[in-house]
């Protein structure tokens, strides 16, 4: 396809965005080596950006990160796209309201995905973030959809954005790659505090009642209200 200015404009900002996002995976120590990505659904179009593969953290670069159509197709970049990328590609097309994909493999998390274990809601945090338990998506092989279809399957009745793919790691999603990352940074915090807590004896899981006024109360009044455009500022 062509790539026009105005598109060409928005993939260069994503690109920036992508590529920085990175970071914020090594910073909390959600992947090592070369493991992981993020993506990014560019608005109005079937296209998207991720990281390509195999590609070192500290040398990646905006100029790296390749666009796909949503069907793992490259459109524009050198490098191969992620292994991932069909997975990532599949989520774009059957959850519109997606903006961002990330995986890791980090480690409490992983360890979950390991075990085929849901991570209960027995924290605040898990209510507040995710809604409920923490749900395991099928086994799978990475290199088509396979992966995408599970993720779709497991989240699609579920408001958590994150999903455990058993013996394989935490998938999240997001309104944009963002708030995935941010769901990436928060399960593996939560996987490693439900965890610490099952060694020291039973948990008890929060009422389901509880969780659903948590969860709204924390995706509808927590934190600052938009800027009021008369006096520019957050109220």
């Amino acid at each position: 396809m062509t790539v026009t200015s105005e598109i060409g404009t928005v993939i260069a900002a994503l690109r920036r965005d992508v590529a920085d996002l990175h970071a914020q995976l090594t910073k909390y120590q959600l992947v090592i080596w070369t493991a992981g990505n993020v993506s990014a659904r560019v608005p109005g179009h079937d296209l998207m950006v991720i990281k390509p593969s195999g590609v070192d953290y500290d040398a990646l670069t905006p100029d790296h990160i390749v666009l796909c159509d949503l069907h793992g197709n490259l459109v524009d970049g050198d490098l191969a796209p992620s292994s991932d990328t069909a997975a990532h590609a599949y989520v774009y097309r059957h959850m519109p309201e997606v903006g961002g994909v990330v995986h890791t493999h980090s480690t409490y998390a992983t360890a979950w995905a390991a075990r085929g274990e849901p991570i209960p809601c027995v924290l605040t945090m898990v209510a507040d973030e995710f809604g409920g338990d923490i749900p395991i998506g099928p086994f799978a092989l990475i290199g088509d959809d396979s992966i995408g279809r599970g993720i779709v399957e497991t989240l699609r009745d579920s408001r958590s954005p994150a999903v455990l793919m058993r013996n394989h790691g935490p998938f999240t999603v997001g309104r944009d790659a963002r708030a995935a990352v941010k769901a990436a940074v928060m399960v593996e915090d939560v996987a490693r505090t439900v965890h610490i807590g099952r060694q020291l004896g039973s948990l008890d899981r929060i009422d389901d009642a509880d969780i659903t006024a948590l969860f709204d109360r924390y995706q509808h009044v927590y934190g600052q209200k938009p800027a009021d455009p008369q006096e520019g500022e957050y109220r």
